[in-house]
């Protein structure tokens, strides 16, 4: 994540008093721990696929002295349950774009009262709007996706979203009452 995109959440968790957090995507734990360090009753649940990455986040979370308050979890968020009767403030969606839409709708239902769903990289470097910066078919088919994730939040009934040129730009999805 950028400074920018990190300052904007951590903002977001300080100003709506945001105590539980799911983080899908740790990659090396420095949105968690940046996130947990908001203020002491922030606690993080966070999801990550790749082993690599997971150990070396919980190395990271620990010389933060922070697993009391950030729990990693390692496997595939596609599968994963949230512990019976969970509910998460702030669900962050950082991990896997092509699986955007996929996790937006899996952990929706676990969303507090109030919620947000905050997801990160919908510009891609740009190549979101102009898919003439690359030429690799595998990422101009990520791009079509991470299109289609904006769209799908665009047309959401169910959510109002609000998008913020933050970062590698960044939607902020509030419930609809």
């Amino acid at each position: 994540m950028k400074d920018e995109g990190i300052e904007f959440i951590c903002d977001y968790i300080r100003n709506h008093k945001v105590e539980r957090v799911l983080e899908i995507g740790t990659a090396i734990g420095f949105s968690s721990i940046n996130f947990a360090r908001v203020a002491p009753q922030v606690h993080v649940t966070t999801i990550e696929l790749d082993e690599t990455r997971y150990q070396t986040a919980v190395r990271n979370i620990a010389d933060n002295n922070l697993s009391d308050r950030i729990t990693c979890y390692l496997g595939d968020a596609g599968s994963w349950t949230p512990p019976q009767g969970e509910t998460y403030d702030l669900i962050f969606i950082d991990g896997p774009k092509a699986q955007y839409i996929n996790h937006f709708e899996r952990f929706a239902p676990f969303l507090a009262p109030g919620g947000a769903i905050i997801s990160d990289n919908l510009s891609f470097h740009g190549m979101v709007e102009d898919l003439s910066l690359t030429h690799n078919y595998s990422t101009i088919k990520m791009m079509r996706k991470i299109r289609r994730f904006i769209n799908f939040l665009k047309q959401n009934k169910d959510f109002d979203t609000t998008f913020y040129d933050i970062g590698d730009r960044i939607s902020v999805s509030l419930r609809r009452s």
